[in-house]
C-alpha cells in the first residue's frame, strides 16, 4: 500500500500528520467491505452470500460499502503514517478529513500526542553511594530470640504490667475532650511495644496492675496519617484486665532440631545469618537502583505527554480509594479526613506521577538504546514464577493474561533494564565485598 503522508510537530509531545487514500486504495478497502458484508445478505433468488455486488448496492446503496470502507481503511493508512516517521502515539488521534472527493475522502488529517524524542546523556557508570551490607550479631540474636518468640507460650503473672507483656484492656481516648475515631476498644489484647501504638500508650500502661485504672496521655506524630489527629495529644482512659509474659522455649540444640532440622544452634545462626545477608543485598540494591534513577532524572530533562500523566493520576486516586475502603471508610470519608477536595487530592499528587512517567520513559529509552526485549525465556520464567504463586497450571496462568501478556512484557524489559543499570553503577565509599550489583 502505498501512502503519501507528511508530519509536522506543534509540540514535544503532539504531532500532525497529514495522509491521503488513494482511488486503488478505497476501491480495494470497498471490495473487502462488500465480502465481509455480504455473508449476512439474504435476498429473494440468490443463495447466502451469492448476491452480486450491483444487486447489493441498488437494495443497500453504495454508501454502505463507502464506510464500512472508509472504517477499516483509515487505521490502515494512519498505521503506514506512523510507521513511516517512527513516532509512538499515547492516545488515539484526532481525526480530520480534509480533502473529499464524490463523498469519499482523500485526504486526512491526524492529531495524535506521542512519546517525547528523548535525548539520553551518561546512564551507565552513575556514581551513587555504596549502601553498607554486613550483619551485625545483634541481628542474628534478634532473629533467633524472634523464631523463639514465634513458639512461646504466654503465661499470666502477679505484677505490675513492663513493656513485652501482653495485656487485655479497656481504653477510651479523648482529644480536648472529645471522643474520635478508633479512639476506643473493649477487651483489646495487645504487646505493650511503643512501635505498635502512638508514642506514649504503651510507656504509660506500663507499670499498672491488673483491675486498675488510669489516665495515660499518647502523642500522636505530626506525620500521622489522619490529619484531624496529626499532632495532637490524646488522653486515654484505661482499665487493665490481665498480664500475661512470654515463656520462651530454651534456645539449645534441641530447638534448632526441632525447627530447623540443624544438629546445633551454632548451624542455625549460620543459615540465620545467610538469610539476612541476602535480605540486605537485596535492599541493597534496591537502595542502588532509586539512587540511579534519582540521578538520571535529575539529569535528563524532556517533556512529558500530558495524557499519560493523567492516567498516573487515575491509578493515584484508584489506589487511594482502594485504601479507604480497606480501611472500612468511602471515599467521601477519606476526602475529610485529608481535608482536600478530590481536585486537591488529584493535583497532590501530580509531582509523585510526573516522576513514574519520566522514569518510566526513560526506562524505555535506555532498553531501546540497549536492546533489551523479554525472551521467550524470559516470559515463560515469569509465568513459571505467577504459576507458583497463584498455585495454577502455567497454561491457565498465560490463558488468564490474554492480551495483557503485554504488560507482562513490559515489565519483564523494565526489571531487565533497571538490573542493567544497577550492574553498571558505580559505587562510591565501602567494600567491594559488599557490593549487590551483581
Amino acid at each position: 500500500m502505498t501512502t503519501t503522508s507528511t508530519i509536522t510537530r506543534l509540540a514535544p509531545t503532539q504531532v500532525e500528520l497529514e495522509f491521503s487514500i488513494t482511488a486503488p486504495e478505497l476501491a480495494a478497502a470497498e471490495e473487502r467491505a462488500f465480502r465481509k458484508l455480504v455473508k449476512n445478505v439474504r435476498l429473494p433468488g440468490f443463495r447466502p452470500g451469492k448476491v452480486p455486488r450491483r444487486i447489493f448496492e441498488q437494495t443497500y446503496g453504495t454508501e454502505t460499502l463507502t464506510s464500512q470502507a472508509v472504517e477499516d481503511v483509515i487505521p490502515e493508512v494512519y498505521a503506514k503514517a506512523i510507521r513511516e516517521h517512527d513516532i509512538e502515539p499515547v492516545e488515539r488521534p484526532q481525526l480530520e478529513v480534509i480533502e473529499e472527493e464524490g463523498g469519499r475522502p482523500r485526504r486526512l488529517k491526524a492529531t495524535v500526542e506521542v512519546r517525547p524524542q528523548i535525548t539520553l546523556g551518561q546512564y551507565t557508570d552513575v556514581a551513587v553511594p555504596r549502601p553498607p551490607v554486613s550483619v551485625e550479631e545483634a541481628e542474628v540474636d534478634r532473629s533467633l530470640e524472634a523464631l523463639a518468640k514465634d513458639r512461646a507460650t504466654l503465661v499470666p503473672v502477679d505484677r505490675p504490667a513492663a513493656l513485652g507483656d501482653v495485656v487485655t484492656m479497656d481504653y477510651a481516648g479523648t482529644i480536648g475532650g472529645e471522643a474520635f475515631e478508633g479512639g476506643t476498644a473493649a477487651g483489646q489484647v495487645a504487646e505493650l511495644d511503643e512501635d505498635r501504638f502512638v508514642p506514649g500508650f504503651a510507656t504509660g500502661i506500663a507499670g499498672m496492675r491488673p483491675g486498675e485504672r488510669r489516665e495515660v496521655e499518647a502523642r500522636f506524630p505530626s506525620e500521622y496519617p489522619v490529619p484531624e489527629l496529626a499532632g495532637k495529644t490524646a488522653t486515654f482512659d484505661v482499665t487493665l484486665h490481665d498480664v500475661k509474659e512470654y515463656e520462651l522455649p530454651a534456645i539449645d540444640d534441641e530447638f534448632a532440631k526441632a525447627l530447623s532440622g540443624r544438629d546445633t544452634v551454632a548451624e542455625l545462626r549460620s543459615d540465620l545469618r545467610l538469610r539476612l545477608e541476602a535480605v540486605g543485598q537485596a535492599r541493597a540494591r534496591r537502595a542502588i537502583g532509586n539512587a540511579v534513577m534519582e540521578r538520571l532524572l535529575a539529569s535528563h530533562d524532556f517533556a512529558l505527554p500530558p495524557s499519560m500523566v493523567e492516567k498516573e493520576l487515575d491509578h493515584f486516586m484508584e489506589d487511594a480509594g482502594t485504601a479507604a475502603a480497606r480501611s472500612g471508610s468511602t471515599f467521601e470519608q477519606y476526602l475529610e479526613r485529608t481535608g482536600k477536595s478530590e481536585s486537591e487530592l488529584r493535583e497532590s499528587f501530580r509531582q509523585e506521577a510526573n516522576q513514574r512517567v519520566k522514569a518510566g520513559l526513560l526506562i524505555e529509552a535506555i532498553a531501546k538504546a540497549e536492546r533489551i526485549s523479554a525472551t521467550p525465556a524470559d516470559i515463560a520464567e515469569e509465568l513459571e514464577v505467577l504459576a507458583r504463586r497463584y498455585g495454577q497450571p502455567v497454561a491457565r496462568i498465560r490463558k488468564a493474561l490474554g492480551n495483557n501478556v503485554v504488560s507482562l512484557m513490559d515489565g519483564i524489559v523494565r526489571t531487565k533494564t533497571l538490573d542493567f543499570l544497577i550492574e553498571r553503577a558505580a559505587l562510591e565509599g565501602g567494600e567491594d565485598t559488599a557490593t549487590p550489583a551483581s
